[in-house]
């Protein structure tokens, strides 16, 4: 897909990057990205990849802006309360970069419409607070074929991974699901909600950044012969002492979606 001479002037400093180079960038601008929430986590995703040059973008949320989402859900400013997310959303996201085109979903994603909201995404984000609808995201990506990148936030803690079981590890074997990861919910009300328990503004930033990088990694290729990103493994961050470890998990023959009783 070619690139006009403002766009080659706008990305200028991600083209000469070695590893995403016109090819690269080309890529991005021929890509559809699915965005599920425009809040803590979706809001900085949006943006960055807005600004990467992502040519497609759907933001999916049913929610309207308060006044207490905005200390961390940057994409939306004091004027938009009461606005619809995804209305907010997409005119931030004009106003950035012109050149994406922006579909907005106002629905909640659930098992029943999941699959065809994702269907012809090259990557979706999930940027969702609830079990459920990481269970039912993240079978819809599966099915699909569709690289999903999800995250969740804790007050000063989260974790990050990238899942492709659609696709084979290097040892041949596929690569693991959400439901590898987490076979099972947590009971209800194990895990208290972030009106709740609170949640650290800038880390929501922080890792709703790391998703859109995830993405670009996947879109153009790999920043590296052999790159992975985050594909089975689960990058935890603790904000509070400023701790990143990255614990690594596998296929499980015994998961209901690609393991060997399906």
């Amino acid at each position: 897909m070619k690139l006009s001479a403002e766009e080659i002037e706008r990305y200028a400093r991600q083209i000469i990057l070695r590893d995403v180079g016109g090819p690269g960038q080309q890529k991005l601008k021929a890509a559809r990205v699915v965005v599920l929430g425009a809040g803590g986590l979706g809001s900085p995703a949006l943006q960055y990849l807005a600004g990467a040059g992502v040519g497609s973008l759907v933001v999916i949320d049913d929610d309207e802006v308060s006044l207490s989402n905005l200390h961390r859900q940057v994409l939306h400013g004091t004027p938009d309360i009461g606005r619809a997310k995804t209305d907010s959303a997409a005119q931030a996201i004009a106003r950035l970069n012109p050149n994406v085109n922006v579909e907005t979903v106002r629905a909640r994603l659930a098992p029943d419409n999941a699959r065809a909201l994702l269907r012809g995404a090259n990557v979706a984000l999930d940027g969702s607070d609830n079990f459920a609808t990481r269970y039912a995201v993240s079978d819809a990506a599966f099915h699909e074929r569709v690289t999903l990148v999800t995250a969740a936030l804790g007050q000063f803690d989260a974790t990050l991974t990238t899942l492709k079981p659609h696709a084979k590890a290097a040892d041949g074997r596929p690569n693991p699901t959400y439901r590898c990861l987490f076979p099972e919910a947590p009971p209800p009300g194990t895990i208290p909600t972030c009106a709740e328990a609170g949640v650290l503004g800038a880390l929501a930033g922080m890792v709703g950044a790391m998703m859109a990088m995830e993405a670009i990694r996947e879109i153009v290729g790999g920043f590296a012969e052999g790159d992975e990103g985050l594909v089975g493994k689960l990058l935890m961050i603790d904000a509070r002492a400023m701790r990143f470890e990255t614990l690594t998990y596998g296929w499980d023959e015994e998961n209901p979606l690609n393991g060997l009783g399906r």
